[in-house]
């Protein structure tokens, strides 16, 4: 089914909707990890963005992508675009932060970077053609 620039639109402000809500996920948890804990950047921002993927897989899949493809292949997908993101970021904005920068402006940089990159990759390879099968 063709989608129109209509639901092309509505696709990215559901995925906007849920990213907001795993990013506060993301937020919060990192703020009661690197707040309470004492944990350096890279555990707190790792605990943090695994929750975030978490929450915004399971919505985006069922009410952005609207996808009934295998579930396990979904994840698999996700997984290898994590694969790459994740340690990048975690080692990155860990030696950015070292460097003196501040880890929030650090955390919000690679939530943003994550928005955009991984709407792209779940729409071209992900849900590209498994989009609105559910």
């Amino acid at each position: 089914m063709e989608m129109t620039k209509k639901d092309n639109w509505i696709q990215f402000i559901k995925f906007t909707g849920f990213s907001i809500s795993a990013g506060a996920i993301e937020l919060g948890s990192f703020t009661l990890l690197n707040e309470l804990t004492g944990f350096p950047y890279w555990p707190s921002y790792l605990i943090a963005i695994t929750l975030s993927v978490l929450w915004n897989f399971t919505l985006n899949r069922r009410f952005t992508f609207k996808s009934s493809n295998n579930i396990p292949v979904a994840m698999t997908k996700i997984f290898i675009y994590y694969l790459f993101f994740i340690p990048i970021t975690t080692w990155g904005g860990d030696a950015i932060v070292n460097a003196g920068v501040n880890e929030y402006i650090v955390l919000g940089v690679t939530m943003i970077l994550n928005f955009v990159t991984e709407f792209l990759f779940s729409r071209i390879f992900i849900y590209k053609n498994q989009m609105n099968t559910r």
